[in-house]
């Protein structure tokens, strides 16, 4: 018996000292496993910042980031090591995420992601008080955060053929230097009222939306002069774009207006203008050119249309309102 218990506490020893070596083994192991994975990432770091730099160019004074047509789903972090950059042009390289460090970038003039598959815009971006233009165009946002309105140097904006932004946040209208907007293609059923609170936008792109009517604001943007509505739904024009005097270029094609309003013609300084493909009332002709620069000239449903029409619809109404004064009066039978 004395001897088989001897055995046994022998036994017990061995495995204990077995198990603690083993322990200290898988210990070394997992050390080592992530003393590689840590060399590989710092690898792999340098490598991506080696390509990055690479991409960098100077034009114009400025610092530019330029890739196109390359994979780069993610930004490393090491891009925070290029935080001088002025500028970034990334086209269609895949990239699905603004990374959140965007807001350490407090030199850039310019964020140009087009055509990517962007999903959602970081708040951090409201930390870019220096940025003038913000681009992001063909991707897939959803909606725009009211952080955009504490990038103070803002003035130009670009979220067209996103598909899905249906409005934008109240608090852009605090962009006192945003002059130039594209919205076109996206889900915008009415004109957000961050636009009618805009008094320096000139240029603003709403095609390819679900408009269906102008607001009687729309005059506020008094400094605009470049509309383009196409591609919508609407059906009714206010009165108030009469107003609107700082107005060149209107267009208005494929929407379902039915009628040309009389106050157009109080836009003086409108240059070019398109109303075709509208359901519109009357059948106007332009009287024929006098000489073939002339006719190339004429744009069919433009400047010279709009007049006629106008013209046509005033003497129609006349005609009515006269047919009026002038129909018999009769009396009431007995």
């Amino acid at each position: 018996m004395a001897e088989t218990a001897v055995c046994l506490g022998t036994f017990s020893a061995v495995k204990t000292l077995w198990e603690v070596r083993i322990h200290k083994i898988n210990e070394e192991l997992q050390k080592e496993k992530e003393f590689r994975q840590r060399l590989l990432l710092v690898w792999e770091e340098r490598a991506a910042l080696a390509k990055l730099k690479e991409k960098v160019i100077n034009e114009g004074g400025r610092a530019i980031l330029r890739i196109e047509e390359e994979e780069w789903k993610t930004l490393p972090s090491c891009l925070l090591k290029l935080i001088h950059l002025q500028e970034w042009q990334l086209h269609r390289t895949s990239l699905q995420k603004i990374p959140q460090f965007i807001g350490r970038f407090h030199s850039l003039v310019v964020l140009d992601l087009s055509r990517n598959s962007i999903e959602s815009v970081p708040k951090e971006i409201g930390q870019l008080t220096s940025l003038q233009e913000l681009l992001l165009s063909y991707n897939r946002i959803k909606s725009v955060p009211k952080e955009i309105s504490n990038c103070i140097s803002l003035e130009r904006l670009e979220l067209a053929v996103n598909r899905s932004i249906c409005d934008l946040p109240p608090q852009l209208s605090d962009l006192k230097k945003l002059s130039h907007i594209d919205l076109c293609m996206n889900q915008f059923t009415a004109i957000p009222s961050a636009l009618l609170n805009m008094p320096n936008l000139e240029w603003l792109d709403m095609g390819g939306n679900k408009l269906q009517q102008l607001p009687d604001a729309i005059d506020r943007m008094e400094n605009l002069h470049t509309l383009w509505l196409q591609r919508n739904e609407i059906n009714y024009l206010p009165e108030t774009i009469g107003n609107m005097k700082n107005l060149n270029t209107l267009v208005l094609s494929n929407n379902k207006l039915k009628n040309i309003p009389a106050c157009m013609k109080d836009l003086t300084n409108l240059r070019f203008v398109n109303f075709r493909d509208n359901p519109l009332e009357l059948e106007v002709t332009l009287p024929p050119c006098e000489n073939t620069d002339e006719e190339e000239q004429q744009e069919m449903f433009g400047i010279d249309f709009m007049h006629m029409y106008i013209q046509e619809s005033l003497k129609k109404t006349g005609m009515a309102f006269l047919s009026i004064l002038i129909s018999p009066q009769y009396s009431e039978e007995d």
